[in-house]
């Protein structure tokens, strides 16, 4: 008896349980893109031989593209297919990382890692593609399992490249990234399938080059305000026009018939809200990563700090790392238990204790890892359930352009708390360190951004609200 030959489906329904993998580990690769240079920063002035204002563009650089670029792939992904946005976004990562691997020329990484922040829209994308091939009842635990990837690619990035920059010519470093992602753009070529919903229409061009001026007119001086002054006129100029172009921007997509961003979706509550804890949670998140390596590898005899090396303090890192991976599912089963409303407060609360062990100074190294532990709890649940909020929150051809413009406000954030943290730590500054009310103070900002995430949760749909929203957008 000979068996059925296997037909093209057949094998493309095989292919399909390697989607979340291969997502997933696409999702790590473009979060450790966005780290990798931190740990390099204090030695790429001698390895390029050029000087630290220009260094700092290879992480701002990578920043403003990944800002720019996200909702304008999410939507391109809802419009003409999220396989081939997808690929583009790995594509593009790749190049850029080859272009590091090749390169000590400043101008050319300044590029290569303008290329890699592109890779920003690949966690947007991935969750719209999780939402049209997962089955129903595992659409919110594998969305929540990827939105979790953010924070795991952070925690493993800093102490790879650390292990990297201490041990090994830097350029390996790249030559690994490389690697990673042309393995993952052909194993997402073969398994990942084609959309089966797209939006089509005409591309709102204008819209894109609004958003783009504003949120560079936004970032840019919100990057390099420590640098330049805050009250330079270059700052206020450019932070007057963001203003200017944003009210603009708003009208027009506004009046648009196919509108980068749905303006008045978005100004639902259900989706409001989600958006503004992204901002406020991406700051919470990059404080706890920013400022604590900062702080171990400050020495202690000149001013707060426990004199760690670059990999020692990086190690300090992982317990972050361990807390997402375990507690995406705990997120998950609690939004669904309980509510998503209950799963922010729950993730807020453990980021208000994280920051307040943070908040004491001078304590043991121990308590500093408990800390980063705690925090990172509390970043995970809140990640893990902001994509599942706007699983019903918004309809399905706009899934992606959604979930772009939320890790959009992540990015904001995270930049803002670095704006934040520099000029705090500058202002707390004393020879050869920063005492220890600099850390103090800015630990109890990223604090006071996690008590405000839990009062804005009142705001979020209830648990009945949020499962009928849910059933009938799936």
């Amino acid at each position: 008896m000979t068996a059925a030959p296997r037909t093209r489906t057949t094998r493309r329904r095989d292919l399909s349980h390697f989607v979340f993998p291969v997502l997933a580990v696409g999702a790590i690769f473009q979060a450790i893109m966005q780290t990798v240079m931190v740990p390099l920063l204090p030695s790429l002035p001698r390895f390029t031989g050029s000087g630290p204002t220009a260094v700092s563009w290879l992480v701002t650089t990578t920043l403003l593209v990944g800002a720019v670029m996200t909702p304008i792939f999410g939507r391109l992904a809802d419009m003409i297919g999220k396989k081939q946005m997808l690929l583009i976004a790995f594509g593009l990562m790749t190049v850029g990382s080859l272009m590091c691997a090749l390169t000590s020329n400043i101008a050319l990484l300044i590029v290569a890692r303008g290329l890699q922040g592109a890779g920003a829209a690949v966690l947007p994308i991935g969750m719209a593609i999780l939402r049209e091939v997962m089955p129903r009842d595992r659409v919110d635990r594998s969305i929540a399992i990827l939105s979790s990837t953010l924070g795991i690619g952070t925690a493993v990035g800093i102490p790879f490249a650390a292990a990297i920059v201490e041990f090994a010519d830097w350029h390996l470093l790249f030559w690994v990234t490389t690697a990673i992602g042309a393995g993952v753009t052909v194993a997402a070529a073969f398994v990942v399938p084609l959309s089966r919903t797209r939006t089509g229409g005409r591309f709102d061009v204008t819209g894109a080059a609004g958003l783009t001026g504003a949120l560079i007119c936004l970032l840019v001086p919100i990057t390099q305000g420590s640098t330049w002054g805050w009250t330079s006129p270059a700052v206020i100029t450019m932070m007057g026009c963001a203003v200017l172009l944003f009210v603009l921007w708003g009208f027009q997509q506004l009046r648009n018939r196919n509108p980068l961003v749905d303006l008045r979706v978005s100004a639902r509550r259900s989706v409001l809200a989600p958006h503004l804890s992204a901002l406020l949670v991406g700051f919470a998140f990059y404080g706890n990563t920013l400022i604590t390596t900062q702080l171990l590898q400050a020495s202690p005899e000149h001013g707060a700090g426990y004199g760690l090396t670059i990999l020692q303090a990086a190690l300090c890192q992982l317990p972050a790392s361990f807390a997402m991976m375990i507690f995406a599912i705990v997120a998950a089963r609690v939004s669904d238990r309980f509510g998503p409303k209950t799963a922010i407060m729950i993730g807020a609360s453990f980021l208000v204790a994280g920051y307040s062990v943070h908040a004491v100074p001078d304590k043991p190294l121990w308590l500093v890892v408990t800390a980063i532990f705690v925090a990172a709890i509390g970043t995970t649940f809140v990640y893990c359930t902001l994509p599942i909020l706007l699983l019903g929150a918004v309809p399905l051809d706009q899934n992606a352009a959604a979930n772009g413009v939320n890790v959009l406000l992540r990015t904001v954030g995270s930049t803002m708390c670095s704006a934040v943290v520099a000029s705090v730590l500058a202002a707390h500054a004393v020879a050869g360190g920063i005492t220890s009310s600099g850390f103090v103070t800015v630990y109890l900002v990223c604090g006071v951004c996690a008590v405000i995430v839990f009062g804005s949760a009142f705001a979020l749909p209830s648990r009945s609200e949020s499962r009928r929203s849910r059933s009938a957008a799936i």
